[in-house]
């Protein structure tokens, strides 16, 4: 993942010409897809009272959730097309006889090697037997650093995080970063914090660590020893961490240092022989994500035996291949990840497990072959008129905000039309020659495409960032906004219904793709990226009297969703949602006025307005159902609001939105004015 991007899980437009709209309808156009279905809807329940009740009932519904989900949302069902998509792809190239080498043969191998449950079951953990022995072997601490180096290539991220990524502070380069890291739940709050759910998952966590253990053969006594040595390690490293909402302050996490400043900060462990054996040579300048996090590392080194370091060495590498493995490995990750984290009662069919994997080593090989059969030429061409379309419709809001001075605003609009736009996939594909398959092992494959991303990374520290690069595949199902690009993107496989309709009218093109996009341009004025300017560096462009009016403004909207209850008694966290929801409000309104520039549509279909099948359009994106453990955990790490509050949550601001639906005083979904968040 993309350090410093902001990824959103989330559209058929319009031309413009001079900064003029043009409306999307085309003359020629073939009978609108069902984009607005009846069914999906539930007419019992007043829009003013649940809007997303009102839009998405019937869907719910219509589509309970699977025993494999912890979540399943229209988003999901669309990611599932496109999984369908990409499995004819490869099951078709893993059952031809292929040039060996070729990206057709190790998409074939390694697909075929995931798929061959006999083999797994056969080989248990015999492949990961030489790492083992490299762990056995261990008897100094100078040991234990190279290992820990070893991991790191082996795509293991034991004690620290380390990888190059762009210098917030001089976008055209990248530099070497360290971060925290090190622990195996998935959030330092869970090892520290006092609540019944964080205090359960330690137990359950410790009960994982001694199944595993004793899964590889280690007596009971050991196993829980190795639990609480591992635990006691991982608190430790949890207690220097920076919570997720600390993170999300650019300024907090840039801490550039030399490497002779990087070695007083932390003494203990040998800076110098392990950016040489990562091969990077001296890196020179170095980015801390987290200084204290680094210092700590030093401490932990000299407080823990030799001994210990290997299990909890064991540990990182069995847990991170575990679902590589034979069926008992497989089954105790996921009852733990699965189950116990998310509340998901079966584990996903083992083709979609290995398709994960495959697409994900040979991400924009597979994605070549995917553009080619699923993404029409018509689609990229109709993407590009409409991000003009948003772009011209938020430079004319940045220009007439009551808020900002002139002087914020000139440089808000130099950023907005700095913006640069990818669609579809990229211009320049990804070389995977270096890349080697064998018909060995599944695990071992795995860890050779880590290691060949880990080279891949690498090899950009201290070198000009490649700005054709792309940070997801084509035939991921998502969108996002790269502060340190200044730049939007929109992968093929979201360009498809509920987003994009091909066929579909203005108001739920607008309403889904367009404040898809609006969205992610938001995300560029929202309260981490508008400390990013045009060309991506982190820097103060903003008068301090505007930063200290849009922080305001921004708080109306934190506390609004910090209101919420997400279960029982449990609120959303509207600090951590904040960027997120921002760009939701922004994407609303940006692309609602872009649709009413647009287009000239007045008819209704099946009963509804445009101005209603473009909110409507718009709640549909984000029906769902999810479990309560699911909800729990993505209130703690996710900065996305959950679907039933990003449909209710912006549009209780949006006085248009009022209009369209008649609400009234009284109506949950009604604010008063004085209370609502006026902001993009």
């Amino acid at each position: 993942m993309k350090n410093n991007s902001f990824f959103i899980p989330l559209l058929f437009l319009c031309t413009m010409t001079t900064g003029t709209f043009i409306a999307c309808n085309d003359s020629n156009q073939k009978k609108s897809e069902p984009a607005i279905s009846l069914p999906d809807m539930d007419a019992s329940i007043d829009p003013g009272h649940d809007f997303d009740a009102y839009a998405n009932g019937g869907w719910k519904k219509l589509n309970p959730l699977p025993a494999d989900r912890a979540r399943y949302g229209c988003f999901d069902k669309l990611a599932e097309v496109a999984e369908k998509q990409l499995n004819e792809l490869v099951k078709e190239t893993a059952s031809k006889k292929n040039e060996k080498g070729s990206i057709a043969d190790k998409t074939a191998t390694l697909f075929n090697l995931g798929m061959d449950s006999a083999k797994l079951e056969k080989q248990g953990i015999k492949p990961l037997a030489p790492y083992f022995e490299e762990i056995e072997a261990i008897k100094s601490m100078d040991d234990v650093e190279l290992e820990i180096a070893k991991f790191h290539n082996y795509g293991f991220s034991a004690l620290f995080g380390f990888y190059g990524s762009t210098d917030s502070k001089n976008s055209s380069m990248v530099i070497a970063q360290l971060s925290q890291g090190g622990i195996g739940m998935p959030d330092r709050d869970y090892y520290v914090n006092d609540d019944a759910r964080s205090k359960e998952l330690r137990a359950k966590y410790i009960i994982y660590i001694q199944k595993i253990f004793r899964l590889l053969g280690d007596d009971e006594a050991v196993a829980a020893k190795s639990a609480q040595a591992i635990m006691s390690i991982e608190t430790r490293l949890a207690k220097a961490s920076m919570t997720r909402l600390e993170q999300r302050n650019p300024n907090k996490t840039y801490n550039k240092m030399s490497t002779k400043e990087l070695i007083e900060l932390s003494p203990s462990f040998n800076w110098n022989r392990y950016f040489v054996s990562q091969g990077v040579g001296d890196p020179g300048e170095i980015n801390l994500g987290q200084p204290l996090f680094i210092k700590e590392i030093s401490a932990v080194l000299k407080d823990v035996p030799v001994e210990e370091w290997k299990v909890y060495l064991r540990w990182n590498l069995i847990n991170g291949t575990a679902s590589y493995l034979s069926d008992e490995f497989v089954n105790a990750k996921f009852d733990f990840y699965g189950k116990v984290m998310t509340g998901v009662e079966k584990m996903r069919p083992r083709w979609k497990r290995v398709l994960g994997v495959t697409s994900g080593a040979l991400s924009e090989a597979i994605g070549q072959l995917y553009v080619a059969k699923y993404f029409p030429a018509e689609a990229k061409e109709r993407m590009i008129k409409l991000v003009a379309n948003l772009r011209i419709s938020l430079g004319e809001r940045i220009k007439n905000l009551d808020w900002m001075g002139p002087d914020t605003k000139v440089k808000a609009l130099e950023k907005l039309n700095a913006i640069n736009v990818k669609i579809g996939y990229p211009d320049k594909w990804r070389d995977y020659s270096g890349l080697e398959i064998i018909d060995d092992s599944y695990v071992q494959n795995v860890i050779r495409s880590n290691q060949f991303e880990t080279a891949f990374n690498y090899d950009k520290i201290n070198k000009p960032v490649d700005k054709a690069q792309w940070y997801m595949s084509p035939q991921t199902v998502n969108a996002y906004y790269a502060p340190d690009m200044n730049e939007i993107v929109f992968p093929a496989a979201i360009l498809q219904p509920p987003f994009f309709f091909v066929h579909g009218d203005d108001a739920v093109n607008y309403g889904a793709i367009g404040v898809v996009i609006g969205h992610e341009l938001t995300h560029g004025f929202d309260d981490e990226g508008r400390k990013f300017d045009k060309v991506g560096n982190l820097s103060e462009w903003w008068t301090p009297e505007d930063s200290k009016l849009f922080d305001e403004k921004a708080k109306v909207l934190a506390d609004q969703y910090s209101s919420f209850v997400v279960l029982d008694s449990i609120h959303a966290d509207g600090k951590l949602s904040l960027g997120e929801n921002l760009a939701d409000f922004g994407g609303l309104n940006i692309s609602y006025q872009a649709f009413k520039l647009a287009s000239k549509e007045t008819n209704k279909i099946d009963g509804f307005t445009p101005e209603q099948r473009f909110y409507l359009a718009y709640a549909h994106v984000w029906a769902q159902n999810i479990r309560d453990k699911e909800i729990l955990r993505r209130t703690k790490e996710d900065p996305h609001s959950l679907g039933h509050l990003r449909v209710i949550g912006p549009l209780r601001n949006i006085p248009e939105f009022y209009t369209a639906f008649n609400i009234k005083p009284g109506q949950p979904m009604f604010l008063e004015e004085g209370k609502r968040a006026k902001i993009w």
